[in-house]
């Protein structure tokens, strides 16, 4: 399953998406980490107390890495032709998750006890010349070419605010949680997140964190309803953790908290048809609104009519 984690800026998603995947790792799952956040600080987040590893970034190797994915696939002429939003068709590579091939062999890294892939930092030559969504696209390439399994798991720490929707990515996964503080700001990043994700059937559910009362529970209630799934109160461990002194367990009401997102994903059936045809739908939107322009090319014609990936792909 492929779970993103969203919110507002310093709403704790990253320490949220970290917490999850370890605690994935430690059930014994097969789990992939990606940080896509233009602050790269999973990998800190994921091995508190140690030096944090850099993960050779997708997005530095990006012409290698569609040059692979596009296989065989006639109706891609060149890495130059493929797109971020670009869909696998017949001949297209298919990953399976951390499978022996050349993309994860170059690009994960482990993180404590969770293998690691990066989108890479912003760095000086972006300034006033590109976007972070144009390193993000490697992201969206990779979930567009995998074959994962069932009770194997992806966690992608995504950029904060709505920025997220900038790009087709947030349609790539079978549920997204949005950390949301109570406080009004907050919830307004919830209420523009339930809007979009609505529009497009995507799954959200609300985790509440930094809690400190029966005040602040009570207001995310009632501002959040139904969405909420659960929620996190402050914690001394995660503190420690953050301030590089690891020790002791988490807390039993946020151990009990990170097996509820773990029973809510696994609750959720995927659904490859409709992953594949967002993913369509989003290339054409891409195709008509630059890249057609920007290529010279007419980039419907990469999509490969009754094509559907998965275990068995169609036809």
């Amino acid at each position: 399953m492929r779970v993103a984690f969203v919110g507002k800026g310093g709403s704790g998603k990253t320490t949220l998406s970290a917490l999850f995947a370890r605690h994935l790792a430690r059930a014994g799952a097969p789990v992939l980490a990606i940080d896509g956040d233009i602050n790269q600080h999973l990998a800190e987040a994921l091995s508190p107390g140690t030096a944090p590893v850099t993960a050779p970034p997708l997005a530095a190797h990006l012409t290698e890495f569609k040059n692979y994915l596009r296989g065989t696939n006639p109706r891609i002429a060149s890495p130059e032709a493929m797109i971020k939003t670009t869909p696998p068709g017949r001949g297209s590579r298919l990953l399976r998750l951390l499978g022996d091939d050349e993309v994860h062999a170059r690009h994960v890294v482990r993180a404590g006890d969770v293998p690691l892939m990066a989108t890479g930092e912003f760095e000086e030559s972006d300034l006033g010349v590109a976007c972070y969504h144009s390193k993000l696209g490697a992201v969206e390439l990779y979930l567009n070419h995998l074959v994962d399994a069932p009770a194997e798991y992806v966690v992608v720490d995504m950029t904060a605010g709505a920025d997220a929707f900038a790009s087709g990515l947030f349609t790539r996964f079978d549920l997204t949680f949005l950390v949301a503080e109570p406080t009004r700001k907050g919830v307004s990043v919830y209420r523009q997140y339930r809007d979009h994700a609505r529009e497009f059937g995507i799954p959200l559910a609300v985790i509440g964190n930094k809690v400190t009362g029966e005040d602040d529970l009570l207001f995310l209630k009632e501002e959040v309803g139904d969405d909420l799934l659960t929620h996190l109160v402050h914690s001394p461990a995660v503190r420690a953790a953050e301030q590089g002194r690891p020790q002791g367990e988490l807390e039993p009401h946020n151990a009990h908290a990170l097996r509820l997102l773990h029973e809510a994903v696994d609750a959720r059936p995927r659904d490859w048809p409709t992953l594949h045809r967002h993913a369509v739908e989003f290339h054409l939107r891409n195709a008509r609104a630059w890249a057609d322009k920007a290529t010279g090319l007419d980039l419907a014609a990469q999509v490969d009519p009754e094509y559907v990936p998965g275990p068995t792909p169609q036809p």
